[in-house]
C-alpha cells in the first residue's frame, strides 16, 4: 500500500534575471549622473554670477554685507587696459610676483598739501604691515608728466624739512614707490570719485583691478585691518 506524501513541496518562484540587480544598477546610474552634474551646475552658476556682478546688474556685496572699511568699487576697473605707462614711458606691466597696490592718484601739475597727506598716510600704512610688507606696494598715478609736477605742500606731515622739488620729495620721502602716468580720459574713468572726494586713494588687487576706495574719513588702523584680511584670504 502506497502512502501518499502529505508534505507540500515548496514552490520556487522564478523571478527572472532582471529583478536581482535592477534597483542597484538604476541607483548607480543616478549617482553617476548626479556627480557629473555638480561641476557643470557650479560652472554655469559661477559664470552667471560673474556676468551680472561685472555688468553691475547684481550687487552681491550689498546683498550679503561686508566687513571692510573702504568703499568697494562697483564694478571693479581694470588698469591694464587703460594705456598707463611707467615713469620711463614704457607700457605698464605688473611685476612678478603680483602684489596688492596702494594707489595714490593726483590730477594736474601740482602736489599740494592734500597730495602730500595721502602719500604720507599710505607710506605709514605700508610700513605698518610688518611681515606682510613685501606683499604690498605703493604707486603714484598722475595724468601729467612727472617732470611737470611741482610741490606746493607748505609742510611735511612728519615735520621733516621741505624738499626743493617734487622729484627731490619722491627720492627722500617716498623711496620705493612706483610712479605711473595715465591718459587724462583713462584717469577720469578709473578715479571717477576723485573730483567729489579729492582725498581719495585706492586699492589695486594683484590682477590689476581697482577694487576699493579710501579717503580721509577712514582710520589708518582700519585700512591695515582690511589689507591683512585680504592678504590672508587671497593668493595675492
Amino acid at each position: 500500500m502506497t502512502t501518499a506524501n502529505t508534505e507540500t513541496d515548496p514552490v520556487v518562484e522564478d523571478l527572472g534575471p532582471k529583478s536581482a540587480g535592477q534597483p542597484s544598477i538604476t541607483r548607480g546610474r543616478m549617482t553617476l549622473l548626479l556627480i557629473a552634474g555638480i561641476p557643470v551646475t557650479v560652472l554655469l552658476a559661477s559664470t552667471w554670477l560673474w556676468y551680472y556682478v561685472m555688468s553691475g546688474k547684481l550687487d552681491i556685496v550689498g546683498a550679503l554685507g561686508t566687513a571692510n572699511h573702504g568703499q568697494l568699487v562697483q564694478p571693479p576697473r581694470q588698469v591694464m587696459t587703460s594705456a598707463w605707462t611707467n615713469a620711463d614711458g614704457t607700457p605698464l606691466a605688473l611685476e612678478e610676483p603680483r602684489r596688492w597696490t596702494l594707489l595714490i592718484p593726483v590730477s594736474g601739475n601740482d602736489c599740494d598739501a592734500n597730495c602730500e597727506q595721502r602719500l604720507y598716510t599710505t607710506r605709514q600704512i605700508h610700513q605698518s604691515l610688518g611681515k606682510e610688507i613685501a606683499r604690498v606696494q605703493r604707486a603714484f598715478v598722475t595724468d601729467t608728466s612727472l617732470e611737470a609736477l611741482t610741490f606746493s605742500a607748505p609742510t611735511l606731515s612728519d615735520d621733516r624739512p621741505l624738499p626743493e622739488s617734487f622729484t627731490a620729495y619722491l627720492m627722500s620721502e617716498q623711496r620705493g614707490m612706483a610712479t605711473w602716468t595715465s591718459p587724462e580720459d583713462s584717469f577720469r574713468n578709473v578715479f571717477s570719485e576723485l573730483e567729489a572726494r579729492p582725498d581719495s586713494w585706492y586699492l589695486l588687487d594683484p590682477a590689476g583691478w581697482v577694487m576699493m576706495r579710501y579717503d580721509g574719513a577712514v582710520d589708518y588702523k582700519d585700512v591695515i585691518s582690511d589689507l591683512k584680511f585680504l592678504i590672508k584670504n587671497s593668493n595675492g
